[in-house]
């Protein structure tokens, strides 16, 4: 099962990683055309459209895949103790 909020939130520390990395305060992606509240909602972990990571990936000079690898470990959780194969089987004796 998709977790899109654990993606997010992990994708929002990512860049605001990157962006301090990059000696960048919130401030000046301003420069770069994102409002102060767009940013930082971007960090906090809210979804963005695929529009504003293309304009992060090339604000912060990084690929796509780079900015999102490793992200789909914390994106999926599994309930493996409902699924079938998890189940103990119960052997009836007579």
């Amino acid at each position: 099962m998709v977790n899109q909020e654990r993606f997010f939130r992990a994708l929002g520390k990512r860049v605001r990683d990157l962006r301090k990395k990059q000696r960048y305060s919130q401030e000046d992606m301003i420069s770069f055309g994102f409002s102060a509240r767009h940013w930082q909602r971007v960090e906090a972990g809210r979804p963005i459209t695929v529009t504003t990571l293309l304009w992060i990936c090339d604000t912060l000079h990084v690929s796509i895949e780079r900015l999102v690898r490793y992200l789909d470990k914390v994106t999926y959780h599994h309930k493996t103790s409902n699924h079938p194969s998890n189940q103990k089987k119960i052997e009836w004796g007579g």
